[in-house]
């Protein structure tokens, strides 16, 4: 136990680090998910099928899940700041080839899909920066407010469409990339590698932590919360196009109310677990979720009862991703890049499923049911699985410190 009270969150940390992590990872997730918003121009263009759909918007994720594993050994190697530097670059030189070269093809459009995967791995950079500088018992704000950069995902869904339509699609991603530029000399000056870093490993060393059961347990949890929203973020439009004959501008607004409420729920479902507890969080959200999609694979009648089910689901998975980063960095805390990097790569993977089941189910049986059915389907298991390790961990990861207070879990 710590023998003096704990600093308040303003007095711990590294504010504009936690700015720059924020900034960084905010439009990140908006080029990640811009192959979504525009998914109805693209697929018009190249004349693609609803399989085919699925899988330009999934791509991205898919990419991006890998990366993050690559990102959060890099982190642990070179320093967050760094790591950061090299995805940027990589990104906006990404999106500058494609606006000059073009993307005449549904492989030119996966191509760039990979690419754009090193814009979603930012989050095993962004989270470690921020974490590295803030104690356990803050670690739920904190990383809630840096991982509040799916905020990105908002703005992607509600300009991409309009300025797409504007400007041609493909000039939209020459646009992206002067952006990044701009957001790259920002970060430049706000972000400082937290004083205190892990000692380098081997990469066996990294991957020891797969042995721990707990890390496969925070893989699963994460691949529901941050794979659903991630997923819908990213199949939504094409969604609202296909069922409600929605304009691709309409489509896209439709899609920010339910990313706007993911992406504000993410700090308070930190700020929540770190009050009740991440398990105790967890256990309500992944019913919630569940039920939500539930709703929605029946074929709701109206737009607004879909869009409000979808928000309550957005809602539900948005609190959950706080939720579950309020508790890794208590057990995995000298861990934390390769852990961001392995549970975020989960995460992703859940993303890439959702988003080409809707797809290839459109495509198989003429519906998205049973898309929406089989990931509802595993929110339900992740709800079992938190309940059957929520007794060791409970006695295993609780911290308390002398004035009395303590971190739940």
């Amino acid at each position: 136990m710590s023998g003096t009270q704990p600093k308040s969150f303003l007095k711990s940390g590294h504010l504009p680090t936690l700015a720059a992590a924020f900034l960084y990872f905010d439009f990140s997730f908006m080029c990640w998910v811009i192959l979504g918003p525009l998914g109805i121009q693209i697929a018009t263009a190249l004349h693609l099928d609803p399989a085919h759909k699925g899988l330009m918007v999934a791509m991205p994720v898919l990419a991006g899940a890998i990366l993050r594993i690559f990102n959060g050994i890099l982190v642990d190697h070179v320093g967050a700041r760094r790591a950061a530097i090299f995805a940027q670059l990589v990104v906006i030189l990404g999106l500058a080839v494609a606006w000059l070269v073009g993307v005449p093809s549904f492989d030119a459009v996966l191509l760039l899909g990979v690419v754009l995967g090193m814009a979603g791995a930012s989050f095993a950079i962004a989270l470690p920066m921020a974490s590295r500088w803030y104690p356990p018992e803050h670690q739920g704000k904190a990383l809630g407010l840096a991982g509040a950069g799916n905020f990105g995902t908002v703005i992607a869904a509600l300009a991409a469409p309009a300025l797409g339509l504007r400007y041609g699609w493909m000039n939209l991603l020459g646009m992206t990339a002067i952006f990044m530029t701009l957001v790259l000399v920002v970060f430049l000056a706000l972000a400082k590698d937290a004083p205190a870093l892990p000692k380098k490993q081997t990469l066996a060393g990294y991957f020891a932590v797969l042995k721990i059961a707990d890390c496969w347990w925070f893989m699963l949890f994460y691949a529901v919360t941050f794979g659903g929203f991630v997923g819908l973020s990213a199949s939504l439009s094409i969604y609202f196009h296909t069922q409600y004959s929605l304009t691709p501008v309409q489509a896209g607004n439709a899609v920010a109310a339910c990313v706007f409420t993911g992406s504000l729920f993410r700090p308070i479902g930190g700020w929540i677990a770190d009050r009740i507890g991440g398990i105790l969080t967890l256990s309500i959200l992944y019913v919630v979720a569940a039920l939500a999609l539930v709703a929605v694979s029946i074929g709701l009648p109206t737009l607004p009862m879909a869009l409000g089910a979808f928000v309550i689901a957005m809602l539900a998975l948005g609190t959950g991703n706080g939720a579950v980063f309020q508790l890794v960095p208590v057990r995995f805390g000298r861990e934390i890049g390769v852990m961001t990097g392995l549970v975020g790569c989960a995460g992703g993977i859940g993303g890439f499923y959702l988003a080409s089941s809707l797809g290839f189910s459109k495509q198989w049986t003429g519906s998205y049911q049973a898309g929406f059915l089989i990931f509802a389907g595993l929110a339900l298991v992740a709800f079992i699985g938190i309940n059957i390790v929520k007794r060791e961990w409970r006695a295993s990861f609780s911290r308390g410190y002398a004035d009395g207070s303590s971190i739940r879990i």
